[in-house]
């Protein structure tokens, strides 16, 4: 009987890291457009980038992700330590204020799905 080498596991990033979460911001549809009065798109996505710039986290635009009534849309990717522990993609809307944007992008740098409590409100 012959035995197969197993691949090793990758270790799960350490606990509390962002490495590897990736956030995708919709900017198609009704998302990015001025349905949400005093919301700065641009503004947003910088944020998100700067605050998350250390965390090893990516943030990419991506066209209409058909939940318009729930413009602007981001989700949020687990990152590897995530998904290890059972995380899986979270789907946040109405996100329409920069104090909503501060609190997604805490997450995300304290681990995001599955590794740091997700934001309420």
């Amino acid at each position: 009987m012959s035995r197969r080498a197993r691949r090793p596991e990758p270790a799960p990033a350490a606990g509390g890291s962002a490495a590897g979460c990736t956030l995708t911001v919709c900017r198609g549809g009704l998302c990015g457009t001025p349905r949400a009065p005093g919301t700065g798109h641009d503004a947003q996505l910088a944020a998100l980038r700067q605050s998350l710039a250390g965390a090893a986290a990516q943030v990419r635009v991506s066209g209409c992700l058909d939940a318009c009534s729930q413009a602007n849309v981001i989700v949020v990717q687990p990152s590897a330590a995530g998904r290890a522990a059972g995380g899986r993609p979270v789907w946040l809307g109405l996100v329409n204020d920069a104090d909503a944007t501060d609190d997604i992008a805490a997450w995300v740098r304290a681990g995001g799905p599955a590794v740091a409590c997700a934001p309420s409100g």
